[in-house]
């Protein structure tokens, strides 16, 4: 008699999924939602931020690039409808699909008057094979107006904000030179909340910042899960060419994370963090030519099977440690 072999699958604790992970990927996500895979499409759409033009700060956060973290996208001098088929053309041959989410990465996609954005999403918005939009922020550049006209995307197609938090801590925000402490960030998370049901937010965790250690990260991560976003997204810490981490760096002044720090934490956050929120990455992408280190951090295949293979291990699951509350029981 043949015996079917019992696979991670089978005996998976988790219910947000249909294979062997243990937290609910965005991936699995997009397959609900949309019935298959989506194309994303990342666009620069030629905006600065608040901590670079001098509004709050200038320079910028101290470990992004010059392109404010839109380097896979074409140029901004690029109208966004030529980027969206430039990248849709170039994506084809690896991504078969007809559904499309245009996503406004490059720096701050709000840090406009609500004329300007209009011209920047509206004409991506009307584009054949558009599912949805994402678009990342600050929670510091969300005012009235601009949540109501994301209401009003959000009233015609599935718009995810993504806003970017990074840490909870106003001294580490401070030395990173984020420009905004966590109550501001409150208080756009609320404006956005308050303004539709239907716009989905994502928030940014970046794990391995200057001077935080393991606790304060996952303090970071409850306070986040107390929310309850939609979406989450993790990253680790790249020190990229041409910023102020790489002279922190090579001076001695940072030590990033190993990859087995890395992955103990992100196993942690995931089981403090709510079952039902996406998680939209567990680890960044840095340009593989600007990269200065960790230099592990290329093998983000090996990292993504490695946070798989721990949660199994450990019988870990997304939610494991977490209640409607917010606190956790580790």
């Amino acid at each position: 008699m043949n015996s079917k072999k019992i696979t991670q699958k089978d005996i998976n604790p988790f219910s947000n999924s249909d294979t062997n992970k243990r937290y609910y990927t965005y991936d699995y996500w997009l397959r609900k939602t949309f019935g298959g895979k989506c194309m994303k499409i990342p666009i620069d759409a030629g905006f600065t931020c608040p901590n670079i033009d001098g509004k709050c700060s200038v320079g910028g956060c101290i470990y992004c690039s010059p392109r404010g973290s839109g380097d896979f996208a074409c140029t901004p001098l690029t109208p966004p409808v030529m980027q969206f088929e430039a990248i849709k053309e170039k994506l084809s041959s690896k991504w078969k699909t007809d559904k499309y989410i245009p996503y406004f990465q490059a720096h701050t996609n709000t840090y406009a008057p609500v004329s300007v954005l209009r011209e920047k999403f509206e004409p991506v918005l009307r584009l054949d094979g558009v599912v949805g939009m994402n678009i990342a922020t600050r929670a510091d550049c969300i005012d009235r107006e601009i949540a109501a006209y994301l209401a009003d995307i959000a009233n015609r197609t599935l718009l995810t904000v993504e806003l970017g938090l990074q840490t909870a801590h106003d001294k580490t925000a401070f030395l990173i030179n984020r420009g905004h402490t966590y109550k501001d960030f409150l208080d756009g998370y609320e404006l956005l909340k308050n303004a539709s049901d239907k716009i989905r937010i994502c928030v940014h965790l970046i794990y391995g910042l200057p001077g935080e250690d393991r606790d304060m990260m996952i303090e970071s991560t409850k306070k986040l899960a107390s929310l309850v976003p939609d979406q989450v997204k993790l990253h680790l810490l790249h020190v990229l060419k041409n910023t102020e981490m790489e002279k922190m760096y090579l001076s001695g002044k940072y030590i990033p994370l190993s990859m087995e720090e890395y992955i103990n934490i992100v196993c942690e956050a995931l089981c403090v963090l709510p079952p039902d929120t996406v998680i939209g990455r567990i680890t960044g992408d840095g340009m593989q030519s600007e990269l200065i280190a960790p230099d592990w951090s290329r093998k983000k295949t090996i990292v993504i099977n490695n946070i798989d293979k721990k949660m199994f291990a450990d019988n870990l699951w997304q939610g494991k440690y977490y209640t409607p509350q917010g606190q956790a029981n580790c």
